[in-house]
């Protein structure tokens, strides 16, 4: 499945529910293996837990960026005294600036947006990774939020959005809006990864056209390793 071309990027988003399993299992190490048989060139993160401890698992971010040999760029939501929890991307492309935006709702849990711009053979790519609310107040407030950060976007660069949106409701608001900005983009179902009925996790590309082939990764890891089964896309780099 998606076989590279010149131009083209690897693309995934993927809710690794703080690398804890369907089985009740926190396995790091699975998680690392599921990224590494992605072959992505990018890959969008969300719920990565780093507590503080003496076992390199514990900083998760740091031991994926370990095991799987790409770079990694950190998008914290929540601070504590004892870590950082939120969203991340990891990548082999280099990486030219970093952004991070607040798109919190008021007594709500804490939410954001990592933009990063990152240098691929065909220029300047903008990567945003998020995790939207669960109250559909919160993911009004955070699409118009998030869209008005998209449309700081050159005309010249490629943007291209990984996230879980947390939006179920596909004739909702929200939905809606994103559907205007970045057209109707194909929702393959990710959640829950046993038996997928619900298409939270998503990648959405400007331009529409340069998103080439997207679908879940479901198979006997996936399908065990996180609560959401990755989303896998190949895009043009315009």
């Amino acid at each position: 499945m998606m076989e590279g071309e010149k131009g083209c990027c690897r693309v995934a988003s993927y809710n690794i529910h703080q690398c804890v399993g369907m089985d009740g299992q926190l396995d790091p190490e699975r998680i690392a293996g599921i990224i590494r048989d992605l072959r992505v060139d990018i890959i969008g993160l969300q719920e990565v837990n780093a507590p503080f401890g003496e076992d390199q698992r514990s900083m998760q971010l740091d031991f994926l960026c370990g095991a799987t040999g790409l770079r990694a760029i950190g998008g914290p939501t929540i601070e504590r005294h004892d870590g950082y929890y939120g969203n991340a991307l990891l990548t082999r492309c280099r990486i030219l600036d970093v952004r991070r935006h607040d798109l919190s709702y008021p007594q709500r849990e804490s939410r954001g947006a990592l933009d990063v711009e990152l240098e691929t053979p065909s220029g300047a790519t903008r990567i945003i990774v998020t995790h939207l609310g669960l109250q559909p107040a919160e993911r009004r407030y955070q699409v118009q939020k998030l869209l008005k950060i998209v449309e700081l976007s050159s005309a010249e660069s490629s943007v291209i959005v990984l996230g879980d949106l947390n939006e179920w409701f596909l004739l909702g608001r929200p939905a809606r809006w994103l559907h205007r900005h970045f057209g109707r983009t194909p929702a393959p179902r990710t959640f829950p990864a046993f038996f997928p009925l619900l298409s939270l996790d998503r990648i959405l590309v400007q331009p529409m056209d340069d998103l080439l082939e997207i679908g879940v990764v479901k198979n006997r890891a996936t399908m065990v390793a996180s609560d959401h089964l990755p989303v896998l896309a190949r895009v043009r780099l315009s």
